[in-house]
């Protein structure tokens, strides 16, 4: 009997890990972004161009999981200028930080759909807890590639100074918003 239990659970635990879908984040049509208040005049808005990663995702299971890697150098806010501040030491230090990084710790469902995301957040080689809110899901085959996919937008709100990245205070805000616009392609 007990031999029977082992053996079941031995093909049991395969086939479970075999319903978790695996995903490569689409480069061309991910786009990390923030927005930031500029001197209480107006809303500085910035995207990061070049970001990789992975997802795990089992719907039935309720759980998943996020791997998000950003090139800090490839920060754009539509001026070159302030692009360049933006990566010096100042503020991201891309030189000596290229990569910010998003790694989940847990995924949260509300009934099949992933409603948010815990994780940590790493800027300037600093790891703070962050949690993803999922302000939109959806899954299903791309109409023009014919690939299955699923695209997110998850947004979270962080002060910046947290993460030692304190230039500018007070008159560049604190409060950052991130939002994390993302398609992935299932593998």
């Amino acid at each position: 009997m007990r031999n029977s239990l082992y053996i079941a659970l031995a093909v049991a635990l395969p086939l479970q890990a075999l319903a978790a879908d695996n995903y490569t984040i689409d480069p061309a049509h991910t786009y990390p972004h923030f927005s930031i208040n500029h001197l209480g005049f107006s809303t500085m808005q910035g995207r990061f161009d070049r970001t990789s990663g992975k997802v795990t995702l089992d719907r039935a299971a309720k759980i998943g999981s996020v791997e998000i890697a950003i090139e800090s150098a490839s920060i754009s806010t539509g001026f070159a200028k302030r692009d360049d501040h933006l990566k010096s030491p100042d503020f991201f230090n891309a030189a000596e930080f290229p990569t910010i990084s998003y790694k989940s710790t847990a995924f949260n469902f509300k009934g099949d759909t992933p409603a948010s995301v815990d994780g940590n957040l790493t800027i300037l080689g600093v790891t703070k807890p962050v949690t993803l809110t999922i302000d939109a899901f959806n899954c299903g085959t791309n109409p023009m590639s014919k690939k299955y996919e699923c695209g997110a937008a998850a947004s979270a709100q962080i002060k910046r100074s947290d993460f030692g990245v304190k230039y500018g205070l007070p008159a560049v805000g604190d409060d950052v918003k991130l939002v994390f616009e993302i398609e992935a392609i299932k593998d």
